[in-house]
């Protein structure tokens, strides 16, 4: 592979770093359905080194909080500047199973000009799940008019 050339990317896993990664693992298993591919718990003090979740098609990577080493989760740098967006079969209800697991309804569930509907929870370690399913199907062309009202609108 030349230099010049961008590499090829095989997956791309979001690593989520929290406060209680114990009770991270229970939350997205029992809210998103993920299940427990491994983990590796640090000897002597309990916390959680590494682990991976599986949801859907995809793994989802998490640690507990090392602020020797820099690794800090949206709870101790007071929020988070990225969300992680499922598509799922029924957004109201997995919005509803987040909440009822101790998440937070940032935005009820809606819908939306390019064709989802969806809604935003923050979980009780600080990050933020967009959560939508497909309502239609719109063109690049169709989101992009809409798109133009929206913001014509605001």
């Amino acid at each position: 592979m030349s230099t010049n050339q961008p590499p090829v990317i095989k997956d791309m896993f979001p690593y989520l770093r929290v406060r209680n990664a114990e009770a991270a693992l229970a939350y997205y298993q029992k809210v998103f359905g993920a299940t427990l591919r491994m983990r590796l718990d640090e000897p002597g003090t309990g916390r959680i080194g590494h682990a991976e979740l599986t949801m859907g098609p995809s793994v989802l990577m998490v640690s507990d909080e090392y602020p020797e080493h820099g690794i800090v989760g949206p709870q101790s740098i007071g929020g988070t500047s990225v969300s992680i967006h499922l598509h799922v079969d029924n957004a109201d209800a997995v919005l509803a199973r987040a909440v009822e697991a101790g998440g937070f309804l940032v935005r009820p569930a809606t819908d939306f000009f390019y064709g989802e509907r969806g809604g935003t929870v923050r979980d009780p370690f600080g990050h933020e799940w967009l959560v939508g399913h497909q309502i239609e199907e719109v063109s690049a062309e169709e989101m992009q008019r809409r798109y133009d009202a929206a913001m014509a609108e605001s």
